[in-house]
């Protein structure tokens, strides 16, 4: 088994039980106590879970589950809906932009006004909510429907080719040190043939997500021309993560105008 995969099996067991014990995993996969110990200190490198004698445990501080259970994911809800609003204002007529998947793309898609501007998308909750705006013109790539995306090889070639000049790119986590990452591998292919066409790349996270790490980084921080997230980030953090010209952030107010 590969451990890309053994790590999403223990995450899935945390997630329904809470805790693992070292013993148990090694039992189930068939590898050493040794493998399973480092399986669990690199879960916990990436803010994963924490780690106790003899297994590891959920964080306490985690605010909400980092596996793709819930879809669309309602947490943060007015967090996304600020993030979203701030991202209109890069947003002009005419416009060809690419909205990847993701709960805070989809509020994107939401508050777009209905003027001329073609919008590109896998997201089948993306393409419903903009199906009614008529002066939007929808592209949507080919492919099988995974969960709420469509992906496939021919979607990934085809992606690669079109000139987007403004994406606007979602994550499972956030790190200083991995990047922007995900899960799903389907969704790491997906998401590099969105940034190998994009002109302008810019990164849509709500501050829950900062210091987090799913198990596939698909781009890194200097890749992005913008992280727009909300208030709530500690400016400590922001500063971490801006510091040397990585990334530039900036902060959708969630206060009531």
């Amino acid at each position: 088994m590969l451990a890309i995969t053994r790590h999403q099996l223990i995450l899935e067991l945390l997630q329904e039980n809470g805790a693992v014990q070292v013993s148990e995993l090694s039992d189930r996969f068939e590898v050493t106590p040794k493998t399973i110990r480092e399986d669990l200190e690199k879960l916990e490198e990436k803010g994963l879970l924490t780690r106790i004698h003899g297994g590891a445990v959920s964080r306490s501080d985690a605010s909400e589950p980092m596996l793709p259970l819930q879809i669309p994911n309602t947490k943060h809800s007015g967090e996304k809906e600020a993030i979203a609003a701030h991202a209109l204002r890069y947003i002009r007529q005419d416009d060809v932009i690419a909205l990847d998947a993701g709960s805070t793309t989809l509020e994107i898609a939401k508050k777009l006004p209905d003027m001329p501007l073609t919008v590109l998308t896998n997201d089948l909750l993306i393409m419903r909510e903009l199906m009614g705006k008529e002066q939007i013109r929808l592209v949507v790539p080919g492919g099988y429907r995974h969960r709420n995306v469509l992906v496939g090889n021919d979607a990934l070639e085809w992606l690669a080719r079109l000139n987007v000049q403004k994406l606007f790119l979602s994550a499972t986590g956030v790190h200083d040190k991995f990047g922007l990452s995900v899960f799903t591998g389907e969704l790491l292919d997906l998401k590099r043939a969105y940034l190998s066409g994009a002109k302008e790349v810019y990164g849509v996270a709500d501050h829950s997500k900062f210091d987090r790490a799913a198990l596939q980084t698909f781009a890194a921080l200097e890749d992005l021309d913008l992280l727009i997230t909300d208030d709530g980030l500690p400016e400590e953090v922001r500063r971490r993560y801006e510091e040397g010209g990585r990334v530039n952030i900036e902060l959708a107010s969630t206060k009531p105008i």
